[in-house]
């Protein structure tokens, strides 16, 4: 069942509540949180661990999303409201590389994106094809004049210690300004939500000329590690870089201010980009359909006829022997390449001024 609230009565937003609770006892949370110190080896200092579930608790009790503030200050809409260090540093990381990517001095630098879960460092055993696709595709770049190439590399998601994409919570839906450019959403050290690798991620994309995804097909979809940060760029289309105005995340405030008119900033238009997209049975054409498309919605650029590709390797065939098949399709190879290199050549375009966008100067007739 749903309720209301906000200002509705007096003409105001309507803000529309329902009757969730995630609230847990103190038994529950301390059950949950002591899950993490599962190992035999943490019982020596079980003491200690109670103390901390103390001030763990209590943090979670008074909510503490954002423990270490610091007033906005005159950048910001309302200079006295608290704002978290945290997010703080990531848009001033943020800054720093949108300046760098401005810099005409600089090289041209492609981010080259292995979507790809699988890799030697844990269960599977194996490296995967995406993985030996994208060392092409950084080979070809890093030998271009004038080129650097920064590596993406999503199966670390799986394999390496404490690091973590967490989910979207679509905050756009209630209101597009309450969606922040970068995501407020984490750290929330009430709920233990921290480490979120994004705030390392989003300055990449901005430094970024030209970004080309490599990825596979599990089941018809992008792998999970690829649509989690997928997910989360979506505060790079339209996306408030002020929190001050919406105090944070109050979402009637929100509501208010896209009501009047939001102007849909898009922090990452104007960039290059391609994708490969390879499967075994089924799903590579909608996948890649689907990553052209949201690419052309963040008002990139895609990187001539050949930006988007779609193959399988190995067609039906064993998965125990999928590699030998990427050995033997060496066609694959050379089209990866040109891939690589037609985004070098779009970003050459971009840069020296030659890239003409058609649409220029044209009025979006559906603004969102």
């Amino acid at each position: 069942m749903a309720t209301d609230s906000g200002k509705k009565d007096d003409g105001g937003p309507r803000v529309v509540k329902g009757d969730q609770n995630f609230t847990l006892d103190r038994e529950a949370f301390r059950a949950r949180l002591l899950e993490r110190f599962n190992d035999p080896g943490f019982e020596t200092v079980s003491e200690h661990l109670e103390k901390v579930i103390d001030i763990a608790w209590d943090a979670y009790m008074g909510y503490r999303k954002s423990p270490r503030t610091r007033k906005a200050g005159p950048e910001f809409a309302d200079p006295e409201y608290q704002l978290p260090m945290e997010w703080l540093e990531t848009r001033r990381r943020i800054q720093e590389a949108q300046a760098r990517h401005d810099d005409p001095k600089s090289p041209a630098r492609i981010l080259v994106i292995n979507g790809s879960a699988r890799s030697d460092q844990t269960c599977p055993g194996e490296i995967s094809k995406t993985y030996r696709l994208a060392k092409i595709a950084r080979e070809a770049i890093a030998a271009q004049k004038g080129c650097e190439v920064d590596f993406l590399d999503l199966s670390r998601l799986t394999g390496e210690f404490g690091l973590v994409i967490y989910p979207c919570k679509a905050c756009v839906s209630t209101a597009q300004p309450l969606c922040h450019w970068p995501c407020t959403c984490y750290p929330n050290h009430a709920l233990r939500q921290t480490g979120d690798w994004m705030h390392e991620i989003y300055p990449r994309w901005i430094a970024a000329h030209g970004v080309m995804i490599l990825t596979p097909v599990n089941w018809y979809q992008a792998p999970s590690v690829l649509k989690l940060m997928i997910d989360r760029l979506v505060c790079a289309d339209g996306g408030n870089p002020d929190p001050t105005t919406t105090h944070g995340k109050d979402p009637a405030m929100a509501k208010a201010i896209e009501l009047k008119g939001w102007p849909y900033p898009k922090h990452l238009a104007g960039r290059a980009f391609s994708v490969v997209v390879h499967a075994d049975a089924a799903g590579a054409e909608n996948l890649r359909r689907i990553l052209v498309d949201w690419m052309t919605d963040l008002e990139m650029i895609p990187a001539g006829p050949i930006a988007g590709i779609d193959r399988f390797i190995g067609y039906y065939e064993p998965y125990a022997t999928s590699h030998d098949d990427l050995d033997k399709d060496v066609a694959v190879h050379d089209e990866v390449r040109n891939t690589a290199l037609e985004l070098v050549e779009t970003v050459r375009q971009i840069r020296s001024g030659q890239y003409k966008r058609p649409d220029a100067g044209l009025e979006e007739p559906r603004k969102k």
